[in-house]
């Protein structure tokens, strides 16, 4: 059933051309997307918020619990760092009633008025939760990228689905109208055959000879460590700075490169690759950060694309300078009929008319979401998937995971996207490398 609004059609149509105007997209495209699906509204009715609970209380957690809000309440925090913890409660109290503090992740599941999790901890952390999370019956929002290794993968996605949950997997591009519009125009053959994806993302980070400092009061960290080997501690192996371990993440590769390598394979409906190598630019400074600051991959897909994924940095000669405004983050499609440039700030083209020109009906129309947080507990009420669901979250993964095992073999691979393996020269090597050890006791058996 439709809602009915208190306003004209010209003042409708009105505001609308003015938005589409403000936000450089066509106008057509504006008004099809408020036909497909509306913004979710805030959640007022006590009985119809769900308890939401966090794990992971550092900035990106807080910031996603914030915009989970408008749909749900914080009951209960998980961090192993108990500041942040301490300060996700003082955050989220509400009525001068703080959420529940916890320290294990687990113990938070147990709780009955908890009926949804958002997870933000670092990558290494991220496939344990959300299999305890699905098992306990709990949706989940979790940040990208998906795992921390390709194996990984196949389990969570076992999990949610023989649990029966919904997972929005936290590559919030394909809830982004720009990211929408230019994969509808590449699907539906705008630019003729696509010939080439040039992605590109910022530079990594680049540190060496850390001071050993003790462990902070209050700071679990062999929990903190989970599953990855034990090592000393210092303050730039912890939260932020994780991304840039291997052991941890997988730096600029699935930092960045997660969100927009999931807009290129969305871009072309595809599962994955068919072949990748890649080469490290800038290595890592001995006894440092051990993921390069800057790499360049080349991956070949089944429909005779070709991808390329490279680092930029403000003192790249030329690099990643794309157009006028000379943006260094973002994606490059180019076809036989013209080329489309897309990042957040927005979207261009060769020629306009490729991006203004109504595509037919019976073009491609992909999944529909105009607020990536509205959008997953959209479908914990309708109990459909959302537009990056764990399938999604796992394929886009793969591909920073594929780029990491070329880089740190050195091997041009043959992948096979169905059987999720590698396949001649080099396979046996590089297939060694599809899962890793986990450190007891923070391996399956943890959350079993």
């Amino acid at each position: 059933m439709k809602k009915s609004f208190n306003i004209s059609r010209r003042s409708f149509l009105q505001k609308t051309t003015l938005a589409a105007a403000a936000a450089g997209l066509p106008l057509w495209f504006v008004q099809r997307r408020l036909d497909a699906a509306e913004v979710v509204q805030p959640v007022n009715s006590p009985n119809a918020r769900p308890g939401i609970g966090l794990i992971g209380c550092g900035g990106m957690g807080q910031g996603d619990a914030n915009n989970a809000l408008q749909y749900g309440d914080i009951v209960a925090v998980c961090d192993v760092d108990e500041r942040h913890v301490n300060a996700a409660a003082q955050r989220f109290a509400q009525n001068g009633k703080a959420p529940a503090k916890f320290t294990d992740f687990r113990r938070l599941l147990e709780r009955d008025d908890v009926q949804a999790i958002v997870q933000a901890t670092p990558d290494h952390w991220h496939t344990l939760i959300n299999l305890a999370a699905a098992r306990a019956k709990k949706d989940v929002y979790g940040e990208k990228p998906l795992t921390l290794t390709i194996d990984e993968g196949r389990h969570v996605i076992r999990a949610v689905r023989e649990n029966k949950i919904v997972f929005q997997t936290g590559t919030q591009q394909r809830s982004s109208a720009y990211f929408h519009l230019a994969c509808e125009l590449v699907r539906s053959q705008r630019l003729g055959r696509l010939k080439e994806i040039h992605v590109f993302v910022p530079a990594g980070t680049r540190g060496n000879h850390f001071a050993k400092v003790p462990v902070p009061a209050g700071f679990n960290y062999d929990f903190w460590l989970g599953q990855a080997p034990a090592a000393e501690y210092f303050t730039e192996r912890c939260h932020f700075t994780f991304r840039w371990w291997f052991d941890y993440a997988g730096g600029p590769v699935t930092d960045w490169g997660a969100h927009h390598n999931d807009i290129a394979r969305w871009a072309m409906g595809l599962d994955g690759p068919v072949q990748v190598e890649a080469r490290v630019v800038m290595p890592p400074l001995p006894d440092g950060y051990t993921t390069p600051s800057e790499f360049e991959a080349t991956l070949g897909w089944a429909n005779g694309v070709t991808q390329i994924i490279r680092t930029t940095t403000a003192e790249s000669p030329g690099g990643g300078v794309l157009d006028a405004n000379g943006q260094r983050n973002g994606i490059r499609f180019i076809g036989t009929d013209g080329w489309i440039w897309v990042n957040r700030e927005g979207i261009s083209a060769s020629d306009p008319e490729l991006l203004q020109a109504k595509l037919p009906d019976n073009a491609v129309k992909l999944a529909t979401s105009k607020n990536h947080m509205g959008n997953f507990f959209d479908c914990i009420r309708s109990r459909q998937d959302p537009v990056a669901n764990v399938e999604n979250g796992h394929r886009s993964a793969c591909i920073g995971h594929l780029i990491i095992i070329a880089l740190r073999t050195g091997l041009k691979l043959q992948w096979n996207p169905e059987t999720e393996s590698f396949t001649g020269d080099g396979a046996t090597e590089a297939n060694r490398h599809l899962a890793r050890e986990m450190r007891a006791p923070y391996d399956y058996k943890f959350v079993a």
